[in-house]
Parts: structure tokens; sequence; C-alpha cells
């Protein structure tokens, strides 16, 4: 379907252009949200006849999309979620958690305006889309952690599941006396070791 756009949309092109996309594109997400027009004859009289408006229109939005920006972008945001031992989240991490988040620090950002392509899962260190308009978008930082001591740890650059796996890797410190004279998977008796302990102070001496 040939449409022409009312506004700039990724990928496709900018206000007054006219360009082809798939029907279904067009009448699910373009036509009913006002992004384009058919083009058709008539609807190109209706846009030129009102192009001067709508790219005012655009302008004014894409001025205070930019103010919004400056106070949005870099945001970080830490969410606190229960996980197994493996940095895998019970549930996962949804826009509607993220729009909650932004809200609680004083951003007021639409649904739509969240680009998360799928729910997070995991504990980490995430970036996050947010277009404000068609042609402003910034990125913020989710902060998804068991404990606000781990968000911290994270915020400062540690990989903590790594910090975890070295750790439970770490015996050192933890060695176990063997016995060369005992058969393999003999335990040597109390005696024994008492017996080994006295040979070596004699030893010593």
């Amino acid at each position: 379907m040939d449409i022409i756009l009312l506004e700039r949309v990724e990928k496709l092109g900018g206000i007054g252009d006219v360009v082809t996309v798939k029907d279904g594109y067009a009448r699910n997400f373009l036509l009913p949200n006002r992004k384009a027009l058919r083009a058709n004859e008539a609807n190109k009289k209706v846009f030129e006849a009102n192009r001067e408006r709508l790219e005012k229109e655009n302008a004014e939005k894409r001025s205070e999309a930019e103010q919004e920006a400056k106070k949005v972008d870099g945001t970080q945001v830490v969410l606190i979620r229960q996980a197994s031992g493996a940095g895998q989240l019970y549930g996962s991490v949804a826009v509607r958690d993220v729009i909650e988040a932004l809200e609680n620090e004083g951003h007021k950002i639409a649904r739509s305006q969240v680009v998360l392509d799928k729910p997070i899962k995991t504990i980490g260190l995430f970036d996050v889309r947010v277009a404000l308009h068609p042609e402003v978008a910034v990125t913020i930082k989710v902060n998804v952690a068991r404990s606000p001591e781990e968000a911290e740890m994270q915020e400062q650059g540690i990989d903590v599941m790594a910090a975890m796996f070295e750790e439970s890797r770490d015996t050192s410190g933890f060695t176990e006396k063997r016995d060369p004279n005992l058969e393999p998977g003999e335990i040597a008796s109390d005696e024994d070791e008492a017996a080994d302990a006295e040979t070596t102070e004699t030893g010593e001496a």
C-alpha cells in the first residue's frame, strides 16, 4: 500500500514522504495512529493544504521532546527482583515496570515510548531506548538486581554473576590430609591420626 507519512517514521521516511508498506502494517498501525494517510489524489491535496501546520506542530513537539530528553537521557532506574542463583528472574521485567520506575524518578513516559525488544529475564545492567518523539530518542539504564547492594555493585561495573562464580570456585585454604598407607576410599581412624601426629612431633624433635 502507498501512504503519505504525517510524521517521521523510523526506517520509512519523514513528513510528506510517499512510501510503500505492507497492507497489514498500514491498516493496523500507521493509519489508525494517524501517522499516515493513504496516498490517493484526494489525500495528497489534503496533505499539501495542511503541510505547513503539520510541520509547525511537529517542530513544537520535537522541541518539547528535546527538553525532556535532557532530563531523561542517562537516567538509571533500579529494579529489585527475586532471582535464582544463576541470575534468572522469577518472572521478567516488562515495559510497565520500566515506566513505573521512571515515574518514581519524576519522569512521565508513555508506554509506547519505551522500546523494549523483549522482556528482561536476568539480573544485570541493561540499556533501554526511550523514543520521546519520532526524531528524538535517548537511552536509559535499567539495573535489575536481587538487592540494593547488588545493584550498587553492578552500577560500579562489577559482573555480579562472574564474581559469584569465581567465589564458588575458590577453595583455597581447604586441604584434606591423606595417609599414603591407606587403601583408596579407606578413612583414617582417630587412633591413626593421633599416631601420625606423634610421629611428626618425634621426628621434629
